[in-house]
């Protein structure tokens, strides 16, 4: 399909999504939502091993478009912040490891992108806030999974004083994987999607599907979760074949 707001294109085993709303700073008005959702839905049904999410001119995102927003009653805010909320689970559901490739500052329901992806990686003259504590609209749901990412006094500091951090703060605190030269980033990217997408496709998709299915549950609960999924997975073929592949000294072959 057309997108008037990103721009999609397949690049050997990945599956480049960029954010095109540079004019509006990359704002994520419901029609950007609605097309970043089907952007990730369309490479979910590829086979692409790799997604990248991007930002186009001189700011990943600032978060949501006020101008898209000021005239919706209630009803039309929470269905503007669930197609937020559903972009945000499509990112944890597609079967692919999403890396987001942050150049520059991202803000609010920006920086919510960004701990929403399975990787991150950063530019050093990249930014991060989560900017309502300074303002009269607290950034609630972009701290949902920015305080998953970074832990509670982290997140109280990001989210009560509006202030931003810097690149190298947020790889301290845990809410990118790596901060990089701003002219090495696209290299740091594509070497720790590589790395992170070799292997079984399918054990892939599952092992990062359970994660998600686990994480912030009870220990117990988690433990039942990861256990009835391993056992159930080393029935696989590319299991079996990993098995083999082990007792034989050589090399797995997952067919693809």
């Amino acid at each position: 399909m057309e997108y008037q707001h990103v721009l999609l294109e397949e690049d050997g085993a990945a599956v480049r999504i960029t954010m095109n709303r540079p004019e509006r700073r990359n704002s994520l008005s419901v029609d950007h939502l609605a097309e970043l959702e089907e952007a990730f839905e369309a490479a979910a049904a590829t086979k692409a091993t790799g997604i990248v999410l991007a930002g186009s001119g001189p700011v990943f995102s600032s978060g949501h478009d006020f101008g898209d927003m000021a005239g919706r009653d209630l009803a039309g805010m929470r269905e503007m912040l669930r197609r937020c909320e559903s972009l945000m689970r499509t990112i944890h559901a597609v079967p692919q490891v999403v890396i987001a490739r942050v150049h520059a500052l991202a803000m609010a329901a920006g920086c919510q992108l960004v701990a929403s992806c399975d990787l991150a990686v950063a530019a050093e003259s990249a930014g991060f806030a989560l900017p309502g504590g300074k303002g009269g609209w607290f950034c609630h749901t972009p701290a949902v999974p920015v305080a998953r990412s970074i832990g509670r006094k982290r997140l109280m500091e990001l989210a009560l004083t509006g202030d931003p951090i810097d690149a190298a703060t947020a790889e301290r605190w845990g809410l990118v994987n790596r901060v990089v030269p701003d002219d090495e980033l696209d290299a740091a990217v594509d070497e720790l999607l590589a790395r992170a997408t070799r292997g079984s496709r399918h054990a892939k998709a599952v092992g990062k599907q359970t994660i998600y299915a686990q994480l912030d549950r009870p220990e117990a609960d988690a433990y039942a979760i990861a256990t009835e999924v391993m056992a159930a997975t080393s029935q696989s073929p590319d299991a079996r074949e990993q098995m083999q592949a082990f007792l034989e000294k050589r090399k797995p072959d997952f067919g693809g």
